[in-house]
């Protein structure tokens, strides 16, 4: 049995080498565009507006499974929103990208409902998009199908993680479960007929509570826990680090995936493993960032602070491990 991510065919370190041929790409200055963060960032007019896009990768093989499709349309709204208000953007609009084997009137309605339930959640709108009929392409299953969503948002307060400083408190918002990253190896691991719905519970959408908490508190960073999990927080600030010394006890299926895995490593580094968000202020701030998650029903927790040593560290049974 598989029990790596590299071993399913997905190397972190070669998906971040995709990053040198992007940066060649903004050559002519029309823009000022920073690249690299959660999204992109481009002037335009008055406005800095952030640009995102993402899909929902292999879980859509669950639904197909679970022959259940009515909420893959939340993880597509979700995993955009919540990577553009990373960079403090207020989520405005996006369009959807659906390639199908064949017309399936049904597919079509019940993955509409979850793009339906995403956008007024994350109070956006979809102003279009495009339906791709590929049979050659698209294959699979009885209902093959793929999932991808573009969003547009507007800069207020810019977060990009360079007021980052040692001491500073990391505090994680929790996730409703393996949201929409690691599935090419939880696929491998993880009986559908056992834990098929649980792996379609939606990606937890914190546009809501994030963008108060960016209005009433001073945020020096956000990061999205998604692939390449924990480690992400290395794109807020390579100059510090990151100690993780307070992290939840899994819940049941990051405890069945570590079963099988046994190794702490690579689960911190696929897995959320419980925390979809951090969010990282001044100690004095803490207080307000727990009243408003509390006020959204989403449990915070301090997970860990920021240190001078760089890398992000997982420290369990005082032993530290390098995620990063």
């Amino acid at each position: 049995m598989v029990k790596t991510y590299s071993e399913v065919g997905i190397n972190l370190n070669k998906v971040k080498s995709i990053q040198n041929v992007i940066n060649s790409t903004i050559f002519a200055g029309k823009t000022n565009a920073l690249v690299g963060h959660y999204a992109g960032i481009i002037n335009f007019a008055n406005h800095k507006l952030a640009i995102h896009t993402d899909g929902v990768g292999s879980k859509v093989l669950v639904a197909q499974k679970m022959e259940k499709y009515d909420t893959i349309g939340i993880d597509a709204i979700a995993m955009n929103v919540n990577d553009i208000i990373c960079v403090g953007a207020i989520p405005l609009a996006g369009v959807d990208y659906l390639a199908l084997a064949k017309e399936d009137e049904f597919l079509v309605s019940e993955i509409f409902k979850g793009l339906m339930t995403g956008a007024k959640e994350s109070e956006i709108e979809i102003v279009g998009g495009e339906t791709a009929i590929m049979p050659e392409v698209i294959t699979g299953g009885k209902r093959s199908f793929d999932l991808a969503f573009t969003i547009i948002g507007e800069i207020r307060k810019l977060i990009i993680g360079d007021k980052l400083k040692p001491g500073n408190s990391i505090i994680g918002l929790v996730s409703s479960g393996l949201h929409s990253n690691g599935f090419t190896l939880a696929r491998k691991i993880l009986s559908v007929k056992k834990w098929g719905y649980e792996m379609l519970t939606p990606t937890r959408i914190y546009s809501k509570s994030v963008l108060e908490m960016i209005s009433n508190c001073n945020i020096n960073g956000l990061a999205h826990i998604t692939g390449g999990a924990f480690s992400k927080l290395m794109r807020l600030n390579k100059k510090y680090g990151f100690l993780l010394n307070n992290l939840p006890k899994p819940k049941p299926i990051f405890q069945a995936l570590y079963d099988e895995i046994n190794n702490t490593r690579e689960m911190y580094r696929t897995f959320n493993m419980g925390i979809g968000m951090c969010i990282i202020v001044d100690k004095k701030d803490s207080e307000k960032i727990f009243a408003i998650a509390k006020k959204y029903r989403i449990q915070a927790l301090l997970i860990g602070k920021v240190i001078s040593e760089p890398g992000v560290w997982l420290e369990q049974d005082r032993k530290k491990i390098r995620l990063d």
